[in-house]
């Protein structure tokens, strides 16, 4: 078995790869007008409007995530933060360094699904 994606089920498909688009660096492929989806090297994020799902019954309700991060290794966090320009009701957490030595910042995307822009510490060169 090998992973595959994350697909996040929406209300507004447009809105949500518009931002996907602006965290991502990318254009989003678009197969269908009904989903769309970003391919990198270790993962795919995939949207898809909630058409694409009518036949489960009601089983995805769009916008109601509070378990799930979606996160992207960037190589400047304060930068990747201040290009997205959000308002202070879409910042979970300011840009951070996290006891472990990661650079974080948590945002909401528009359908407030949390988004965790993250780098590495760089490699002790000392050692």
């Amino acid at each position: 078995m090998s992973f595959a994606s994350i697909r996040i089920v929406t209300d507004d498909l447009d809105c949500l790869v518009a931002f996907y688009e602006r965290v991502t660096g990318q254009r989003a492929e678009r197969p269908a007008p009904v989903f769309a989806q970003f391919t990198g090297p270790g993962a795919t994020l995939a949207i898809a409007g909630t058409a694409t799902v009518a036949m489960l019954g009601g089983a995805l309700t769009p916008a109601t995530n509070r378990s799930v991060f979606i996160e992207f290794a960037v190589a400047d966090v304060d930068g990747a933060f201040a290009e997205l320009r959000l308002g202070p009701e879409d910042v979970v957490l300011e840009p951070t360094t996290m006891p472990w030595g990661n650079r974080s910042v948590l945002v909401r995307d528009p359908d407030g699904n949390v988004v965790n822009l993250f780098s590495r510490p760089a490699p002790d060169r000392a050692r």
